[in-house]
C-alpha cells in the first residue's frame, strides 16, 4: 500500500511496510484516515541527517495525539536513505504522530539491543517517489523558534497525507 504526502515543496509517495512494522502502519494510518496531519509540518531539518514532521501546526504548537505504540525497531529493517522512521523520546515506546525521513543511512538508529539506549527507531515506510522533494526540504535554511531547533525559516508545510488509490487491474 502506498500514501502521498503533499506538502508545500511538493509530494513524496511512500510504501507502507505492513509486513515488517504492522502495528506501526497501522498507527500511521489512524493518523492519514483522521485527517491528522492536515497542516502540520515538517519542523525538525537537518541537512545530511534527516527532516522530520507530523506533530506540530504552524507557530510549532503540538497537536494532541493518540496513545504511544510498541517500538517496533526490533523488526531489523535498517535506518537507509529514503526509509521513513517514527519518532520517538527516550521512552523506547513512546512514538505518537511523528515522524522522519532519513536523508543519509543513519545505522546508529538502528536497533542493537532491547535495552532503552540500544533499541533504535521503528523504521515502517520507504519513500517510492518524490525523494527529490525530500532533498529539497533537507537543504531548507533552518533557525531555532519556539524552544526547537533545526526549525525551517519559513514553514514547509504538510497539506495533508492521503491514501493512494490501488492501481486498476487490467
Amino acid at each position: 500500500m502506498t500514501v502521498t504526502i503533499k506538502t508545500s515543496q511538493g509530494d513524496i509517495k511512500l510504501e507502507l511496510l505492513e509486513q515488517e512494522a504492522p502495528l506501526t502502519v497501522k498507527n500511521f494510518l489512524e493518523y492519514v484516515d483522521r485527517g491528522f496531519y492536515r497542516g502540520t509540518l515538517f519542523h525538525r531539518v537537518i541537512d545530511g541527517f534527516m527532516i522530520q514532521g507530523g506533530g506540530l501546526e504552524s507557530g510549532m504548537r503540538q497537536k494532541e495525539t493518540l496513545p504511544p505504540i510498541r517500538n517496533e525497531a526490533d523488526n531489523q529493517v535498517p535506518n537507509r536513505r529514503g526509509t521513513v522512521a517514527m519518532a520517538r523520546t527516550g521512552v523506547v515506546d513512546s512514538a505518537t504522530s511523528q515522524f522522519f525521513i532519513n536523508l543519509v543511512d543513519n545505522d546508529f538508529l538502528n536497533f542493537k539491543a532491547p535495552t532503552p539506549q540500544h533499541f533504535g527507531y521503528c523504521v515502517f515506510a520507504r519513500v517510492v517517489a518524490g525523494m527529490e522533494v525530500v532533498d529539497r526540504i533537507g537543504r531548507v535554511p533552518t533557525t531555532a523558534r519556539a524552544g526547537h531547533r533545526d526549525v525551517p525559516v519559513d514553514e514547509v508545510t504538510i497539506l495533508d497525507v492521503v491514501r493512494d488509490e490501488p492501481a486498476a487491474r487490467q
